[in-house]
């Protein structure tokens, strides 16, 4: 357990004075995590509230596909989503391939279901009654379905917060489309799987303790949220 040991207090030390690689890994990690959540939210947020708000033909199916999705492969996404921006692919004209752009591409499909199927339960959850009594007191359909979106505002922050956690952790679709070039598109979860597998687990311990430090602090958002929800 030495070589365990040691790497700990080396990765301390690498944390304390970090090299231009760790920061290039941190920074690819938190650009192309955000560019997904951006990308995921636009689109899922408006598909999931109307999943859990509306009713009509073929909601039940659209729910089944979501739900089903959240369970996707992550190797599958990044296989799928290569082929898409490969240089014979629909996208390859763009040069999306090893790219931060390219990751963020796959991550937001990752995120997608996340975000559409959490929100259209948190909608769902919501008291019945809620949009009734708008209506009795004045409200239109569009400030209802607005005053009702509001009211789910710390579920929605839940989700946000859920989605974001899930995709910075992710190894499998940053290793397919981001090619784990350095300083480029090397991020945490690939540096840790190439600097473990050479024997160097200094930097790996410490890109690890960034990706702990980050879900202690998506834990700590969450439990806000969830205590804000409550009042």
């Amino acid at each position: 357990m030495d070589y365990l040991i040691n790497g700990v207090l080396a990765a301390l030390a690498l944390l304390a004075d970090p090299d231009e690689a760790t920061l290039s890994a941190i920074r690819a990690s938190l650009i192309s995590t955000a560019w997904a959540i951006l990308v995921a939210f636009a689109l899922g947020l408006p598909l999931g509230f109307v999943l859990g708000y509306c009713r009509f033909f073929g909601r039940n199916a659209l729910r089944l596909v979501s739900d089903t999705l959240l369970a996707f492969p992550t190797v599958l996404i990044g296989l799928l989503v290569y082929a898409l921006i490969t240089s014979r692919g629909l996208l390859g004209e763009y040069g999306l391939l090893f790219s931060l752009p390219g990751m963020a591409i796959g991550q937001a499909v990752l995120a997608g279901p996340i975000v559409t199927s959490w929100t259209a339960q948190a909608v769902e959850n919501l008291d019945p009654r809620c949009a009734g009594t708008l209506l009795t007191l004045g409200a239109d359909r569009w400030q209802t379905a607005a005053l009702t979106l509001w009211e789910c505002r710390y579920a929605i922050g839940m989700v946000l917060i859920t989605a974001f956690g899930r995709v910075v952790t992710e190894v499998g679709i940053a290793m397919m489309l981001g090619g784990n070039i350095r300083y480029a598109t090397r991020t945490m979860t690939t540096a840790i799987a190439l600097e473990t597998s050479k024997g160097e687990f200094a930097q790996g311990i410490a890109l690890g303790l960034v990706l702990l430090l980050i879900a202690f602090g998506v834990n700590i958002i969450l439990a806000m949220l969830k205590r804000r929800g409550r009042v």
